[in-house]
């Protein structure tokens, strides 16, 4: 199970660069898996953390399909900061705000969840 958050400020989304899988380095929204125990809000909220340095609170369920969970999120604490020392962060190359016009950013799997998200989050393309 896995649990993802699509945070949308200022025309940008929140991603992270990792490398995945199959051996591909691609941006995601930041996210990971649900542990023992733990909700998938509650997983969201804390691998955001881990993973971006932000605190964040959750608007709302997005989308969830063969336990993958993607929720809107809110940046509501923290800054920018990728912890390298995290085991469970080796897997990223960095973090950073990408702006909507990137298109070249997003791929077969993140475009069409960031498409839906625009229609949820209140947003301007300059």
């Amino acid at each position: 199970m896995i649990a993802e958050a699509i945070i949308i400020q200022n025309d940008c989304v929140l991603m992270v660069k990792q490398y995945v899988e199959r051996g591909d380095i691609v941006w995601n929204f930041p996210g990971g898996g649900i542990q023992e125990g733990e909700s998938p809000d509650q997983a969201c909220i804390r691998e955001v953390r881990e993973e971006t340095g932000f605190d964040i609170q959750l608007k709302g369920l997005l989308k969830e399909r063969n336990q993958k969970y993607s929720f809107i999120g809110e940046v509501v604490g923290g800054n920018l900061f990728l912890d390298t020392d995290n085991q469970d962060n080796l897997d990223i190359i960095e973090v950073a705000w990408i702006p909507l016009t990137e298109l070249e950013k997003f791929d077969f799997i993140t475009m069409p969840m960031l498409e839906l998200a625009k229609q949820r989050v209140p947003f301007n393309i300059s």
